[in-house]
């Protein structure tokens, strides 16, 4: 795997703890290259969103949180009948339970990663979610693009590389649900499967509601 392992990028320290170095062990072990520059960028967008808006946060949890966000899609995270996002969650709680973190900041990082794909929630929680669900929309959906500096931009994506996102991530996150579709339902990695599989049959929750055992 060719990555780059740097101290500082566009401004942004990267973490360089002992949790931190095995947190990003796990993810170059587990993870691949496409999702180790993700994540990356996801992290050093994040934490210029904190910097531009004068955010405080712990920029250890959100780093690992970052690390972690994208390793429920794959082996041996992924479960076999939980949303991706929580089996992601549950790793990084697992990973820093081991370390002695309080249960409070446990807790912080299990909703940062799990709730990273929740639109009109995530941005109303604390910095650290919030942070993070920013960092992913500007990567994935180019939310907030204009804030971005050309100098940051150009910075981050030359220390990691988008390496064709656009055609590549939806592909990556189908993989690592395409097992699980029904885990997609109320959420919008549904889209994913509609994309990916052209018969693919979408939950409704209104159906859910008309054909449940009540009578009335």
């Amino acid at each position: 795997m060719a990555i780059n392992q740097l101290k500082a990028v566009a401004g942004i320290t990267i973490p360089d703890s002992s949790i931190a170095r095995q947190a990003t062990e796990l993810l170059l072990e587990h993870g691949t290259e496409f999702i180790y520059n993700h994540s990356l960028r996801v992290f050093l967008f994040s934490s210029l969103n904190a910097k531009r808006n004068s955010l405080p946060h712990d920029s250890e949890l959100l780093y690992v949180a970052s690390v972690f966000h994208d390793l429920g899609l794959v082996s041996p995270y992924s479960s076999p009948n939980l949303r991706f996002e929580v089996d992601g969650a549950n790793a990084a709680r697992e990973f820093l339970r081991g370390h002695g973190i309080a249960k409070d900041k446990l807790q912080l990082v299990w909703d940062t990663i799990a709730l990273h794909t929740t639109i009109g929630i995530a941005e109303h929680k604390e910095n650290e979610v919030a942070l993070m669900y920013s960092g992913v929309g500007l990567d994935v959906m180019g939310d907030g693009y204009e804030n971005l500096s050309e100098e940051n931009r150009e910075e981050i994506i030359k220390a990691f590389p988008r390496n064709d996102f656009k055609k590549k991530i939806i592909p990556a996150f189908f993989s690592g649900f395409e097992h699980k579709t029904e885990t997609t339902f109320g959420n919008i990695k549904a889209d994913v499967c509609a994309f990916m599989l052209p018969n693919f049959h979408r939950k409704n929750f209104c159906n859910c509601i008309l054909d449940s055992p009540w009578a009335e």
